[in-house]
Protein backbone atom coordinates (compact mmCIF):
# COMPACT_ATOMS: atom_id res chain seq x y z
CA UNK A 1 0.00 0.00 0.00
CA UNK A 2 1.00 3.64 -1.10
CA UNK A 3 1.13 6.56 1.52
CA UNK A 4 -2.33 8.10 0.33
CA UNK A 5 -4.05 4.75 0.46
CA UNK A 6 -2.72 4.27 4.15
CA UNK A 7 -3.84 7.71 4.95
CA UNK A 8 -7.21 6.96 3.81
CA UNK A 9 -7.27 3.56 5.96
CA UNK A 10 -6.12 5.64 8.93
CA UNK A 11 -8.80 8.35 8.37
CA UNK A 12 -11.75 6.25 8.10
CA UNK A 13 -10.53 4.02 11.05
CA UNK A 14 -10.37 7.36 13.35
CA UNK A 15 -13.54 8.10 12.07
CA UNK A 16 -15.13 4.81 13.31
CA UNK A 17 -13.31 5.06 16.27
CA UNK A 18 -14.84 8.77 17.14
CA UNK A 19 -18.45 7.23 16.14
CA UNK A 20 -17.63 4.36 18.89
CA UNK A 21 -16.56 6.94 21.19
CA UNK A 22 -19.15 9.53 20.57
CA UNK A 23 -21.98 6.54 21.16
CA UNK A 24 -20.72 5.19 24.01
CA UNK A 25 -21.25 8.73 25.09
CA UNK A 26 -24.83 8.63 24.16
CA UNK A 27 -25.84 5.01 25.70
CA UNK A 28 -24.45 6.77 28.88
CA UNK A 29 -26.26 9.91 28.46
CA UNK A 30 -30.12 8.73 27.25
CA UNK A 31 -29.40 5.77 29.95
CA UNK A 32 -29.62 2.86 27.62
CA UNK A 33 -26.61 0.94 29.10
CA UNK A 34 -29.42 -1.96 29.60
CA UNK A 35 -31.66 -1.47 26.31
CA UNK A 36 -30.64 -5.08 25.07
CA UNK A 37 -31.02 -6.25 28.59
CA UNK A 38 -27.86 -8.13 29.97
CA UNK A 39 -27.28 -10.49 26.75
CA UNK A 40 -24.12 -9.30 24.63
CA UNK A 41 -23.41 -9.60 21.91
CA UNK A 42 -27.45 -10.39 21.24
CA UNK A 43 -29.63 -7.77 22.13
CA UNK A 44 -32.47 -9.54 24.25
CA UNK A 45 -31.51 -13.15 23.12
CA UNK A 46 -32.34 -11.74 19.30
CA UNK A 47 -29.88 -11.17 16.36
CA UNK A 48 -32.02 -8.07 15.20
CA UNK A 49 -33.24 -6.38 18.29
CA UNK A 50 -37.07 -4.90 19.32
CA UNK A 51 -37.11 -1.57 18.08
CA UNK A 52 -37.02 0.67 20.73
CA UNK A 53 -35.27 3.56 21.43
CA UNK A 54 -32.75 2.01 24.26
CA UNK A 55 -32.17 -1.10 22.43
CA UNK A 56 -31.80 0.75 18.91
CA UNK A 57 -29.03 2.99 21.04
CA UNK A 58 -27.01 0.78 22.60
CA UNK A 59 -26.96 -1.89 19.54
CA UNK A 60 -25.84 0.65 17.05
CA UNK A 61 -23.18 1.14 19.16
CA UNK A 62 -22.31 -2.34 19.33
CA UNK A 63 -22.15 -2.62 15.99
CA UNK A 64 -19.71 0.97 15.52
CA UNK A 65 -17.62 -0.39 18.07
CA UNK A 66 -17.19 -3.64 15.94
CA UNK A 67 -16.75 -2.06 12.87
CA UNK A 68 -13.91 -0.01 14.86
CA UNK A 69 -12.34 -2.89 16.06
CA UNK A 70 -12.04 -4.43 12.74
CA UNK A 71 -10.94 -1.43 11.20
CA UNK A 72 -7.91 -1.01 13.93
CA UNK A 73 -7.14 -4.15 12.64
CA UNK A 74 -6.65 -3.78 9.40
CA UNK A 75 -4.99 -0.59 10.18
CA UNK A 76 -2.57 -2.68 12.40
CA UNK A 77 -1.77 -5.15 9.67
CA UNK A 78 -1.40 -2.43 6.95
CA UNK A 79 1.08 -0.24 8.88
CA UNK A 80 3.07 -2.93 10.39
CA UNK A 81 3.77 -4.33 6.66
CA UNK A 82 3.88 -1.29 4.80
CA UNK A 83 5.68 1.10 7.45
CA UNK A 84 8.24 -0.62 9.03
CA UNK A 85 10.79 1.99 8.85
CA UNK A 86 8.17 4.28 11.06
CA UNK A 87 8.22 2.43 14.53
CA UNK A 88 5.71 5.21 16.01
CA UNK A 89 3.40 4.66 13.16
CA UNK A 90 3.19 0.56 14.02
CA UNK A 91 2.75 1.99 17.60
CA UNK A 92 0.17 3.94 17.32
CA UNK A 93 -1.64 1.44 15.44
CA UNK A 94 -1.01 -1.34 17.61
CA UNK A 95 -2.19 1.32 20.84
CA UNK A 96 -5.69 1.60 19.02
CA UNK A 97 -6.01 -1.83 18.37
CA UNK A 98 -5.27 -2.88 21.61
CA UNK A 99 -7.37 -0.38 24.09
CA UNK A 100 -10.76 -0.32 21.28
CA UNK A 101 -10.33 -4.33 22.23
CA UNK A 102 -9.79 -3.40 26.25
CA UNK A 103 -12.75 -1.21 25.80
CA UNK A 104 -15.30 -3.39 23.91
CA UNK A 105 -14.31 -6.49 26.80
CA UNK A 106 -15.12 -3.65 29.92
CA UNK A 107 -18.69 -2.99 27.89
CA UNK A 108 -19.47 -6.50 27.38
CA UNK A 109 -18.54 -6.85 31.30
CA UNK A 110 -20.75 -3.69 32.00
CA UNK A 111 -24.00 -5.58 30.48
CA UNK A 112 -23.68 -8.95 31.84
CA UNK A 113 -21.91 -8.30 35.46
CA UNK A 114 -22.96 -4.91 37.26
CA UNK A 115 -20.41 -2.31 37.11
CA UNK A 116 -19.70 0.39 39.19
CA UNK A 117 -19.13 4.46 38.46
CA UNK A 118 -15.52 4.33 39.10
CA UNK A 119 -15.32 1.57 36.72
CA UNK A 120 -17.42 2.62 34.11
CA UNK A 121 -15.31 6.06 34.01
CA UNK A 122 -12.51 4.10 33.39
CA UNK A 123 -14.29 2.53 30.29
CA UNK A 124 -14.56 5.60 28.54
CA UNK A 125 -10.87 6.27 29.13
CA UNK A 126 -10.04 3.29 27.79
CA UNK A 127 -11.75 4.41 24.64
CA UNK A 128 -10.93 7.76 24.71
CA UNK A 129 -6.74 6.27 24.54
CA UNK A 130 -7.79 3.98 21.53
CA UNK A 131 -9.60 7.44 19.85
CA UNK A 132 -6.39 9.40 20.45
CA UNK A 133 -4.05 6.77 18.88
CA UNK A 134 -6.13 6.70 15.53
CA UNK A 135 -5.62 10.63 15.71
CA UNK A 136 -1.85 10.28 15.83
CA UNK A 137 -1.91 7.72 13.30
CA UNK A 138 -4.04 10.54 10.97
CA UNK A 139 -1.59 13.13 12.07
CA UNK A 140 1.53 10.84 11.62
CA UNK A 141 0.83 9.42 7.83
CA UNK A 142 0.00 13.04 7.19
CA UNK A 143 3.70 14.04 8.19
CA UNK A 144 5.06 11.08 6.50
CA UNK A 145 3.41 12.51 3.27
CA UNK A 146 4.31 16.09 3.61
CA UNK A 147 7.61 14.84 3.92
CA UNK A 148 7.26 13.03 0.97
CA UNK A 149 6.01 15.93 -1.04
CA UNK A 150 8.86 18.68 0.05
CA UNK A 151 6.02 20.12 2.56
CA UNK A 152 8.29 19.70 6.34
CA UNK A 153 11.49 20.09 6.98
CA UNK A 154 13.78 17.19 7.67
CA UNK A 155 13.16 16.07 11.25
CA UNK A 156 16.96 16.21 12.12
CA UNK A 157 16.87 19.97 11.44
CA UNK A 158 13.91 20.13 13.91
CA UNK A 159 14.21 20.59 18.14
CA UNK A 160 12.90 21.01 21.54
CA UNK A 161 13.76 21.54 24.44
CA UNK A 162 13.38 18.70 27.03
CA UNK A 163 11.80 21.27 29.25
CA UNK A 164 9.17 21.81 26.93
CA UNK A 165 8.83 18.21 26.52
CA UNK A 166 7.94 17.77 30.21
CA UNK A 167 5.74 19.90 30.35
CA UNK A 168 3.88 18.71 27.29
CA UNK A 169 3.85 15.26 28.74
CA UNK A 170 2.48 16.56 32.16
CA UNK A 171 -0.22 18.27 30.66
CA UNK A 172 -1.47 15.65 28.06
CA UNK A 173 -1.18 13.16 31.99
CA UNK A 174 -2.99 16.03 33.48
CA UNK A 175 -5.63 15.79 31.00
CA UNK A 176 -6.00 12.52 31.38
CA UNK A 177 -6.96 13.00 34.82
CA UNK A 178 -9.17 15.45 34.07
CA UNK A 179 -11.17 13.39 31.43
CA UNK A 180 -11.58 10.51 33.93
CA UNK A 181 -13.17 12.91 36.99
CA UNK A 182 -15.29 14.35 34.25
CA UNK A 183 -16.30 10.94 33.62
CA UNK A 184 -17.18 9.97 36.82
CA UNK A 185 -19.27 13.43 37.34
CA UNK A 186 -21.12 12.01 34.57
CA UNK A 187 -21.72 8.17 35.90
CA UNK A 188 -22.97 9.35 39.50
CA UNK A 189 -25.06 12.11 37.71
CA UNK A 190 -23.21 14.25 39.46
CA UNK A 191 -23.68 17.30 36.66
CA UNK A 192 -26.21 19.15 38.76
CA UNK A 193 -24.37 19.29 41.78
CA UNK A 194 -22.88 22.51 41.24
CA UNK A 195 -25.45 25.10 40.00
CA UNK A 196 -24.44 28.56 38.32
CA UNK A 197 -21.68 29.04 36.84
CA UNK A 198 -18.39 29.62 37.13
CA UNK A 199 -19.23 29.97 41.03
CA UNK A 200 -21.09 26.54 42.39
CA UNK A 201 -23.97 26.99 44.29
CA UNK A 202 -23.50 30.92 44.32
CA UNK A 203 -20.46 29.93 46.09
CA UNK A 204 -16.48 30.09 45.93
CA UNK A 205 -16.19 26.97 47.58
CA UNK A 206 -19.43 24.79 48.20
CA UNK A 207 -19.90 22.61 50.59
CA UNK A 208 -17.84 19.15 49.52
CA UNK A 209 -20.17 16.40 49.89
CA UNK A 210 -21.95 13.94 47.61
CA UNK A 211 -23.02 15.35 44.23
CA UNK A 212 -21.87 19.08 44.89
CA UNK A 213 -18.25 17.83 46.01
CA UNK A 214 -18.21 15.66 42.97
CA UNK A 215 -18.64 18.63 40.54
CA UNK A 216 -17.03 20.75 42.10
CA UNK A 217 -13.65 18.93 41.86
CA UNK A 218 -13.96 18.11 38.47
CA UNK A 219 -14.62 22.42 37.89
CA UNK A 220 -11.46 23.18 39.56
CA UNK A 221 -9.57 20.55 37.94
CA UNK A 222 -10.88 21.69 34.73
CA UNK A 223 -9.76 25.77 35.12
CA UNK A 224 -6.00 24.29 36.33
CA UNK A 225 -6.11 22.46 33.02
CA UNK A 226 -6.65 25.56 30.89
CA UNK A 227 -3.86 27.40 32.49
CA UNK A 228 -1.65 24.60 32.13
CA UNK A 229 -2.42 23.37 28.25
CA UNK A 230 -2.69 27.54 27.61
CA UNK A 231 0.94 27.68 28.97
CA UNK A 232 2.07 24.39 26.31
CA UNK A 233 0.25 26.43 23.99
CA UNK A 234 2.13 29.36 24.55
CA UNK A 235 5.78 28.10 24.52
CA UNK A 236 4.64 26.05 21.30
CA UNK A 237 3.89 29.43 19.39
CA UNK A 238 6.80 31.88 21.10
CA UNK A 239 10.05 29.39 21.49
CA UNK A 240 9.36 27.35 18.15
CA UNK A 241 9.46 30.10 15.21
CA UNK A 242 10.50 27.48 12.88
CA UNK A 243 8.62 24.66 13.77
CA UNK A 244 5.36 25.05 11.71
CA UNK A 245 4.12 21.60 13.07
CA UNK A 246 4.98 21.76 16.80
CA UNK A 247 3.28 25.71 16.92
CA UNK A 248 0.19 24.64 14.96
CA UNK A 249 -0.42 21.52 17.89
CA UNK A 250 0.23 24.06 20.29
CA UNK A 251 -2.43 26.39 19.06
CA UNK A 252 -4.68 23.80 18.31
CA UNK A 253 -4.36 22.62 21.96
CA UNK A 254 -5.25 26.22 23.03
CA UNK A 255 -8.24 26.69 20.95
CA UNK A 256 -9.49 23.21 21.86
CA UNK A 257 -9.30 24.04 25.61
CA UNK A 258 -11.04 27.13 25.77
CA UNK A 259 -13.59 25.73 23.43
CA UNK A 260 -13.60 22.76 26.50
CA UNK A 261 -14.32 25.66 28.89
CA UNK A 262 -17.05 27.01 26.79
CA UNK A 263 -19.06 23.50 26.27
CA UNK A 264 -18.47 23.06 30.02
CA UNK A 265 -20.40 26.35 31.26
CA UNK A 266 -22.81 25.48 28.72
CA UNK A 267 -23.57 21.89 30.12
CA UNK A 268 -24.55 23.92 33.48
CA UNK A 269 -26.64 26.43 31.75
CA UNK A 270 -29.20 23.60 29.96
CA UNK A 271 -29.31 21.22 32.81
CA UNK A 272 -33.27 21.56 32.81
CA UNK A 273 -33.74 21.60 28.92
CA UNK A 274 -32.69 17.58 28.16
CA UNK A 275 -32.67 18.23 24.37
CA UNK A 276 -30.07 20.85 24.74
CA UNK A 277 -28.10 19.20 27.43
CA UNK A 278 -27.64 16.10 25.78
CA UNK A 279 -26.65 18.08 22.78
CA UNK A 280 -24.20 20.08 24.81
CA UNK A 281 -22.31 17.58 26.77
CA UNK A 282 -22.01 15.63 23.41
CA UNK A 283 -20.14 18.80 21.75
CA UNK A 284 -17.98 18.54 25.04
CA UNK A 285 -16.93 15.22 24.79
CA UNK A 286 -16.35 15.67 21.14
CA UNK A 287 -13.78 18.78 21.95
CA UNK A 288 -11.99 16.63 24.93
CA UNK A 289 -11.53 13.87 22.64
CA UNK A 290 -9.89 16.36 20.32
CA UNK A 291 -8.06 17.59 22.97
CA UNK A 292 -6.58 14.69 24.28
CA UNK A 293 -5.28 13.23 20.58
CA UNK A 294 -3.84 16.44 19.96
CA UNK A 295 -1.76 16.56 23.08
CA UNK A 296 -1.15 12.86 22.61
CA UNK A 297 0.58 13.40 19.49
CA UNK A 298 2.59 16.60 20.54
CA UNK A 299 4.04 13.95 23.64
CA UNK A 300 5.19 11.73 20.93
CA UNK A 301 6.78 14.53 18.54
CA UNK A 302 8.02 16.40 21.39
CA UNK A 303 9.77 13.38 22.52
CA UNK A 304 10.95 12.52 19.14
CA UNK A 305 12.37 15.94 18.68
CA UNK A 306 14.35 16.29 21.87
CA UNK A 307 16.53 13.82 21.03
CA UNK A 308 17.85 15.59 17.78
CA UNK A 309 19.97 17.64 19.49
CA UNK A 310 22.49 14.85 20.23
CA UNK A 311 22.57 13.90 16.98
CA UNK A 312 20.62 10.50 17.12
CA UNK A 313 17.69 9.71 14.93
CA UNK A 314 14.19 10.40 15.67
Amino acid sequence: MNTKQLKWLSYISCLVMFLATLGGSVVTKTESGLGCGNDWPLCHGKFVPAHTIASLIEYSHRAVSGAAGLLSLAAFVAFWMYRKQRRDLQIYSFLALVFVMVQAVMGAMAVIFPTSSAVMALHFGFSLIAFASSVMLVLGIREDEARENGKQPAPTKLYVSRGFRNLTWFATAYTYIVVYIGAYVSHTDSAGGCTGWPLCNRELIPELSGGVGIAFIHRVAAALLLILVATVGHFAYRKHPGNREIRSLGVAATVLILVQVFTGASIVFTLNNYEVYLFTSLAHIIVLAALFGVLCYMSVRTWQLSRNKDGRAQ
